[in-house]
């Protein structure tokens, strides 16, 4: 088993660009479906460095796969694991720090520019973050957060953009793993799920407006994040593209 594992809940939610500063950093991660029943066979206490990715299912869903996860988790936490959680990965664990993950009525799709919240207590999550940028996100829940967790993120549609708890815990609302691969794959096969009309929504038009420039910003950003997780699990490298 590898030393990194992924955890996976859609076809349309992959590894993407984490995948990709894995690949180039020549480490080896094991991705498991866990919505297939992949984590059963997993032994949870060799892992040294755990990403949860997103997924189109709330975690407030009646489905066993999902209980079984909060519970590895809760698992990993106490072992002081690092962890990264991306979208539903975000949410699931603030369910199992034991906060509240609640729909907002609303979907916050498209690029949705970021506001710091960490002002007062400057967060080592993100040190290499800009002044002003953007995080592509599709969610229609939202979670609150954690007793003893630091808010890091705000966003016009979405209160809770991010938070860290401990040393080694982060947890993103957003989707930093993105690359324009996937985002043209969910843009031909889910537009349809959009409403431009939504204030809190961008049409399809905006979301492919400058993507490369866009897309090159927040693989930037998203690296950082990966370098953070990925020392705090003696993994990393010093080049990390």
């Amino acid at each position: 088993m590898s030393d990194i594992l992924i955890f996976c809940h859609s076809d349309y939610c992959p590894p993407a660009h984490l995948g990709t500063v894995l690949q180039r950093l020549g480490l080896a991660y094991q991705v498991l479906r866990v919505d297939q029943g992949e984590l059963s066979a997993v032994d949870l206490d060799r892992p040294k460095a755990v990403a949860i990715m997103g997924g189109p299912m709330s975690v407030n869903d009646p489905l066993p796969w999902l209980r079984a996860e909060l519970d590895a988790l809760r698992h990993l936490l106490k072992r002081d694991v690092p962890l990264i959680g991306h979208c539903l990965g975000g949410q699931l664990l603030a369910k199992a720090l034991g906060a509240e993950v609640s729909a907002m009525g609303y979907n916050e799709s498209g690029w949705q520019s970021m506001r710091r919240l960490d002002q007062a207590a400057p967060s080592p999550w993100l040190t290499h973050v800009p002044a002003d940028f953007s995080i592509f996100q599709w969610h229609g829940d939202s979670f609150a957060l954690p007793d003893g967790a630091q808010a890091l993120l705000s966003s016009r549609w979405c209160a809770q953009q991010g938070f860290s708890w401990g040393d080694k815990v982060l947890a993103l609302q957003g989707h930093p793993e993105m690359d324009e691969a996937l985002l043209r794959w969910w843009l031909s096969d889910a537009s349809k799920m959009l409403d431009a009309s939504q204030p809190s929504q961008q049409s399809k038009a905006q979301m492919l407006a400058e993507v490369s420039s866009k897309m090159a910003a927040l693989n930037q950003l998203a690296a950082g994040f990966y370098r953070r997780w990925l020392g705090l699990a003696g993994l990393s490298s010093p080049a990390l593209p």
